[in-house]
């Protein structure tokens, strides 16, 4: 099956650390982590879209706003979770999906990237 397939990007700034990692990401740090949303669909609407880009980009801002400038471990989602970049991932994709609206798109992935050259997904 052949689809159209859209990305947005945002970025938050938070602290975490990974308890019983063995290293120095155990201690408290912080990242600007960049953030790519994936969203799929086979049918274009009749003004040429899939979906605006501006309302991914608004769904994505307002999941980021409530990790932005936080401490990633004392978000309830990672209680009993690692704040590591998979889970955040997971918590972004999982929270986008509850708002998505859409009828001809669906989530694809959420990439969250700790740095320029390193990010971990969650998706289908």
């Amino acid at each position: 099956m052949v689809m159209f397939t859209l990305s947005v990007k945002d970025s938050f700034a938070a602290a975490h650390r990974l308890e019983g990692y063995k290293g120095k990401c155990e201690e408290l740090h912080g990242h600007n982590f960049v953030v790519e949303v994936l969203v799929a669909g086979e049918k274009l609407g009749d003004d040429g879209l899939l979906v605006d880009f501006k309302v991914i980009k608004g769904y994505l801002h307002d999941v980021l706003e409530r990790l932005d400038h936080k401490y990633i471990n004392e978000v309830s989602f990672f209680a009993n979770r690692a704040s590591s970049a998979e889970y955040v991932a997971m918590y972004i994709y999982e929270e986008i999906q509850k708002i998505i609206s859409e009828e001809n798109i669906s989530l694809k992935e959420v990439r969250v990237w700790e740095s320029e050259k390193a990010y971990a997904a969650y998706g289908i």
